[in-house]
């Protein structure tokens, strides 16, 4: 009953998408209206749009219009007019939305009108795109559009100084990266200054790769931190035990599902017994597993980690002396990105190369809690439909399939699986040299790098005969009526004949003698690979990929940012033309550049009739990822805006997916259908029972996000009001009240706690009511001779003592002025605040370590994990009272110029279910010092001299010194 109501009413998705098409009608019928008016006419428009907006006008009542001015202007500068589908698709980034639109579709230019619409109330909008380049290329290519209507664009990359990023940010449209915003974010609540905050609110993103950042890439909280001390030695004892541990694999547990490695019973006692010999185990002692030995047990575990579950070329290389992480969705070298908790070090360790220190966590934000904190949030990719109901969960998005521009005419054949690995790549390596000989363009999906250059080793070894069948000209219009009026492709190979992919049987309806039969042989066959170690010819081998006969293997294809164009690429081949000119001092002249662009066009055009005879771009997967997605993007790299293209994916029993999760099944499959070796079996029953294993493991690597999610909740929550409590103290002038509340509360807390309210006189702690008074307050006062008065009371000492503290209180600021004072409450209160909360994120963590074996008492851990952590955060809010009280009433004056600021922070990107942390060099992106931790502190304005507040802070100061400002007079330790 449902899919006969959805063949006539049509889905939800398809309601939705119909009614924007409706209204993208209406923003049709103003094209001839908007072509009309001149460019600054069109400029003034946005002006006009912003007063309508800040009459209170909705941004839906003038959305058509917007749209409609935006599509004009794409057109006169871009020379680019966005097709009916991208509007829609641009409608529903604009309600909150994820449009999933084909590879190919245009995305980038769909965010544009969306993007104008909503900067027009002035509060930002946010761009977000996978990595640097796409940032500064997006920035740049569709800044044409929002300059040209007299909009700024600012772009937020790696490198940028305090000022740029300010400016950046400022911008009515700002483009930058996932990590670059949320690392700004955690950065602005580390200042000491209003002033050096960034970011000014998080008002509407756009998320292009939606999937990847906010799914992918959300698997790592990004996190702050710096370096502790150096325990070089101590780690490489440590591996040298596993190592030597890991020889007898009865000594530890491995599970490649869960990618854990446990040490076994007898593991235990092993290593015990080797940290005993070692003189490791902390003296008096006797079990590894006592409290005292728990950093070392840590240890362990990570060197076992780091020698069973991470492997080289697949999860890191080595280059230049250092461990470089490879990202397992795109790749790419994570540059300057590093486990956490020890567990780099213990890769470097394995690997003998020179160990760094570890780090400290100063702060910390999940990927949802960071995007969560947007009033509006969109995305857009080729891929999202798989995760729908993760998106609406988490980010309250409903995804939406935008229908593509041209009809799809890709091809995807059913999965061929086979015995072993061995025998899958030689099929596939047969079956690129019979693409390659046809002349049809190949792109070729690994999942490692590993596998990417075991397979290019092959084909460069690889010996092959080939068949190229031409379809006779005669022959071809009556292969296309046998095929209904279908295009049919002239060019094709033996297999293709035989598998029959059109299902119109040519070979056997036209017979031999409709064909010329061309034969090839070779040894070798020529190809690009495109992963970690050649990153950096990226765009060029991307954009050479559909050339005729061209082979290029990719260890993942989501977020490359170059489309692959059958018969190359004009932009790419302009810009590495322009290079070798420049190379070669040659002067580029327009003449001489509109001439090679029209040569370079006309080669184009012939190089892609030559890939549309050979069928277009062929996709082969040499693998199945865990993830549809994945696989999804790979295919969705073919069949771009009508083309022709072809996908399929080879399998073997020992891949990791199938071997894992379904490896028994199909070898008994196989043993029972008597494949004989090189065959392979291929079913449409075969693609769906592939499909169920990826959607299992899907549904638990969701379950495990989503649990890890609900944790973070709970430190969110903190964190929120942390950064809201920091942000009061950087914002009030004068905290004196709140410094005095303080004072009371330490006063009331100090006497609760050594006087009882319910104990007798005899049960007062008086010794230790007398050193807290001295050490928290600084007060010398007769305690005990209070004590021992006759009927005294702890409510009368507790008055005796407020009213001392308050004496004392005041007698301090009179000795260094009103305005002093106030300027070091501020600083006292910052600089406490982010000690307590930095020993906080530490002691969650332990807490995180330790909260699971609570469910073997028959409690839930995640309950059991709020409470602790709301009384862990109370004793964080009665320790910052102490802290601020103990500092400002006994700290010793003395004003000289701070110390140079130490610098070394590190940007942490950690994955909670690997332990994977990516982490990054602030100094690097900074390069004017954004961060030096609790050595800044700064003077207040009203104690400066007169004329001097004006001083810019990077400024020399004007006492003199030679300093700057901001390391002189500006500052105060």
């Amino acid at each position: 009953m449902l899919g006969f109501a959805k063949k006539f009413l049509g889905s939800s998705n398809d309601r939705q998408v119909k009614s924007f098409m409706a209204q993208v009608q209406r923003i049709n019928a103003l094209e001839s209206k908007m072509e009309a008016l001149s460019d600054d006419e069109l400029r003034m428009m946005t002006q006009m749009f912003r007063d309508r907006v800040a009459g209170g006008e909705s941004l839906d009542k003038i959305l058509n219009e917007a749209f409609a001015v935006v599509r004009e202007a794409s057109k006169r500068v871009l020379g680019q007019r966005q097709f009916d589908v991208q509007l829609a698709g641009g409608m529903i980034l604009h309600k909150g939305g994820i449009a999933e639109m084909r590879t190919g579709e245009g995305k980038t230019l769909v965010a544009v009108a969306p993007v104008y619409l909503n900067a027009l109330s002035g509060k930002g909008v946010h761009v977000i795109t996978v990595n640097d380049y796409l940032a500064r290329r997006d920035a740049e290519w569709m800044g044409r559009v929002y300059r040209f209507l007299g909009m700024e664009v600012g772009v937020i990359v790696n490198g940028l100084s305090q000022g740029q990023r300010q400016a950046s940010y400022a911008a009515d449209i700002t483009y930058g990266t996932n990590n670059e915003f949320g690392f700004d974010y955690l950065r602005d609540n580390l200042v000491y200054d209003r002033r050096e905050m960034v970011q000014r609110s998080h008002h509407f993103a756009i998320v292009d790769e939606v999937d990847s950042i906010l799914i992918d890439e959300a698997r790592t909280p990004l996190i702050i931190s710096g370096p502790t001390d150096d325990r070089s030695e101590l780690y490489l004892i440590i591996d040298g035990i596993v190592k030597e541990m890991i020889q007898d694999e009865t000594t530890f547990d491995h599970d490649e599902k869960q990618r854990q490695a446990l040490l076994s019973e007898i593991g235990s006692e092993r290593v015990e017994d080797m940290l005993r010999e070692r003189g490791l185990l902390v003296e008096g002692t006797v079990d590894l597993y006592e409290a005292a030995n728990v950093s070392l047990v840590h240890h362990v575990n990570q060197a076992l980690r780091a020698n069973t579950l991470y492997h080289r070329d697949k999860d890191y290389i080595v280059k230049g002396g250092e461990i470089l992480l490879i990202d397992e969705f795109n790749g790419r070298i994570m540059q300057g990105r590093r486990l956490s908790e020890g567990l780099h070090q213990a890769i470097e360790a394995k690997e003998g190369v020179k160990i760094m220190p570890e780090n400290q966590t100063l702060a910390s934000v999940t990927i949802q809690n960071y995007f969560r904190l947007y009033e509006k949030l969109s995305g857009m990719t080729g891929t999202a439909a798989t995760e729908a109901s993760e998106f609406h969960d988490i980010y309250k998005m409903d995804v939406l399939e935008v229908p593509t521009h041209r009809p799809i005419l890709r091809i995807d054949h059913d999965d061929e699986v086979y015995r072993t690995a061995a025998e899958k790549y030689l099929a596939v390596a047969q079956t690129i040299a019979d693409r390659h000989a046809a002349g049809q363009p190949i792109l070729v999906g690994t999942v490692s790098i590993e596998k990417s250059e075991k397979l290019s080793e092959l084909l460069q070894t690889h010996a092959w005969e080939a068949e190229v069948w031409r379809l006779k000209p005669e022959a071809l219009e009556k292969a296309s009526q046998l095929a209904g009026g279908r295009r049919i492709k002239p060019i094709w190979t033996r297999t293709e004949l035989e598998t029959d992919p059109t299902g119109v049987k040519l070979l056997d309806k036209l017979g031999v003698d409709a064909f010329t039969v061309e034969k090839k042989s070779g040894k070798g066959v020529p190809h690009n690979v495109l992963n970690a170690r050649h990153h950096e010819q990226e765009a060029f081998i991307v954009a050479d990929a559909g050339l005729p006969g061209a082979v290029t293997i990719a260890t993942n294809m989501a977020g490359r940012g170059t489309d692959i164009q059958l018969g190359g690429n004009l932009e790419m081949r302009m810009s590495r033309w322009t290079q070798e000119q420049r190379a070669m001092g040659n002067e580029i002249t327009p003449e001489l550049e509109a001439a090679e662009s029209a040569r370079l066009q006309a080669d184009i055009e012939q190089h892609k009739q030559a890939a549309l005879e050979a069928g277009g771009l062929f996709v082969l997967g040499t693998e199945r990822h865990e993830s549809r997605r994945i696989d999804n993007q790979l295919r969705g790299r073919t069949g771009r805006q009508g083309d022709p293209g072809t996908s399929k994916f080879y399998l073997s029993t020992d891949d990791d997916l199938l071997r894992i999760f379904a490896g028994d099944r199909l070898a008994s499959i196989m043993e029972t259908f008597k494949v004989a070796e090189g065959e392979a079996i291929s079913h449409s029953w075969l693609n769906r029972a592939v499909e169920t294993a990826q959607k299992r493991v899907e549904q638990r690597n969701y379950e495990i996000r989503k649990n890890l999610l609900k944790y973070d909740d709970v430190v969110n929550d903190q964190r929120k009001a942390v950064f809201e409590q920091r942000q009061e103290f950087l914002d009030t002038e004068d905290l004196s009240e709140l410094v005095g509340e303080f004072r009371k509360d330490t006063v009331s807390d100090i006497v609760e706690q050594h006087m009882p309210p319910k104990a007798y006189a005899e049960q007062w702690d008086i010794d230790g009511l007398e050193e807290d008074v001295v050490k928290t307050l600084g007060l010398d006062v007769p305690v005990r001779e209070w004590a021992a008065e006759e009927g005294v009371s702890n409510e009368e000492i507790e008055e005796r003592l407020q009213a001392a503290a308050e004496a004392r209180a005041v007698e301090r600021e009179a000795q260094i002025g009103a305005g002093q004072m106030r300027g070091l409450e501020r600083q006292f209160l910052l600089q406490m605040i982010d000690m307590q909360w930095r020993e906080h994120l530490v002691h969650l963590d332990h807490l995180r370590g330790v909260i699971g074996l609570r469910g073997y008492g028959q409690r839930d851990p995640l309950n059991e994990y709020k409470t602790e952590a709301f009384s862990l955060f109370e004793t964080l809010l009665t320790n910052l009272r102490h802290n601020v009280t103990r500092w400002v009433m006994t700290v010793e004056f003395r004003f000289e110029a701070p110390p140079p600021p130490a610098g070394d922070f590190q940007e942490i990107h950690l994955n909670p279910l690997t332990g994977e942390n990516e982490m990054k060099n602030p100094a690097a992106q900074n390069p004017e010092g954004a961060l030096s931790g609790d050595d800044r502190a700064r003077l207040p304005v009203d104690a400066l001299p007169p004329g001097w507040e004006r001083t810019s802070r990077n400024a020399d100061c004007p006492c003199g010194s030679g300093r700057k400002f901001k390391h002189c007079h500006g500052a105060l330790v």
